[in-house]
């Protein structure tokens, strides 16, 4: 099992006995606020097992069905995250609307404010693990996981603070109030992962920091063609995809030409990590400074 693998499995069994704990001590204080953080850590457990199953389909490789592999799972999975914390945040701010409307008293808020504190340092703990995996190999979905965590990290220290304002001014319905302020943060958040996730699906290019890392690795190799054209660039999971038509001297053999090709794909994959290269050879059909230097050499 890969390391992308077992650090979704931790952020299961993390969401697990987080969520067992907030349903607990949420019910017995009868804090809205600490329920709507169980609510938001059932959003995670159920992220992290889309992301668990989601980057073991990804890493199947290609197959007569899908000859470009099964990289998009992944987006797929993000999607499906991002819907997930949007139902989360929603459910939040009316079960809060409801607290506000007949309010109670918050029992017990040391336990609470304690509870609150230890969920904010395990996931501060596994988002990091997540995050790190998440940039070593690219992988959408659990970076979709990590921000899930992140977010929770923010949100618990904020229903924390919260309990512990209540704890000083006596004042509770600073509990559902604190409730909304989590359900909008996270809502936000779903907005930024549904962008992130969704746009490769649509074939978006990559970024204009990777398109001018692509244009200035195949301009060290602008002695030996002509021109290039037709970039394109799209990416699947974390596979970046690029493909593009270069122009070579008229009198260029097919063997040099593709040699260069090759230099140029691996300088390629060199620059960008998880990269697929595709070059479409032309010809030079007009006279270019190349082609005179290469006649040049060629007369000497």
């Amino acid at each position: 099992m890969n390391k992308k693998t077992n650090v979704a499995r931790l952020s299961i069994l993390s969401n697990s006995s987080l969520i067992i704990m907030k349903l607990f001590v949420g019910t017995f204080t009868g804090s809205v606020s600490i329920v709507s953080e169980a609510i938001h850590s059932t959003m995670d457990l159920a992220a992290a097992i889309i992301a668990y199953f989601s980057v073991r389909i990804s890493n199947k490789p290609a197959d007569v069905d899908h000859p470009y592999g099964h990289g998009k799972v992944e987006n797929i999975s993000g999607v499906i995250e991002a819907l997930l914390i949007f139902a989360a945040s929603v459910w939040i701010i009316i079960e809060a609307v409801k607290k506000i409307l007949h309010p109670e008293a918050v029992e017990s808020i040391s336990i609470g404010f304690i509870v609150m504190f230890i969920s904010a340092a395990i996931n501060y703990f596994v988002s990091q693990k997540l995050y790190k995996v998440a940039k070593e190999e690219d992988s959408i979905a659990l970076e979709a996981d990590a921000l899930h965590l992140k977010a929770d990290v923010y949100t618990s220290l904020g229903v924390g603070m919260g309990l512990f304002l209540i704890w000083i001014t006596k004042l509770h319905f600073l509990d559902p109030i604190v409730a909304i302020i989590v359900a909008i943060f996270i809502l936000k958040e779903s907005f930024e992962l549904l962008k992130n996730a969704f746009n490769p699906l649509l074939d978006v290019k990559l970024s204009d920091t990777e398109i001018n890392t692509i244009e200035t690795t195949i301009s060290k190799f602008k002695s030996d063609y002509c021109e290039f054209h037709n970039l394109r660039t799209r990416k699947s999971g974390n596979i970046k995809y690029i493909d593009l038509h270069m122009v070579f001297p008229e009198n260029m053999s097919l063997k040099d030409a593709h040699d260069i090709c090759d230099d140029i794909e691996n300088g390629l994959e060199n620059s960008l990590k998880n990269t697929e290269v595709l070059i479409h050879l032309e010809s030079c059909t007009h006279s270019c400074p190349t082609c005179e230097h290469k006649n040049n050499l060629k007369n000497e």
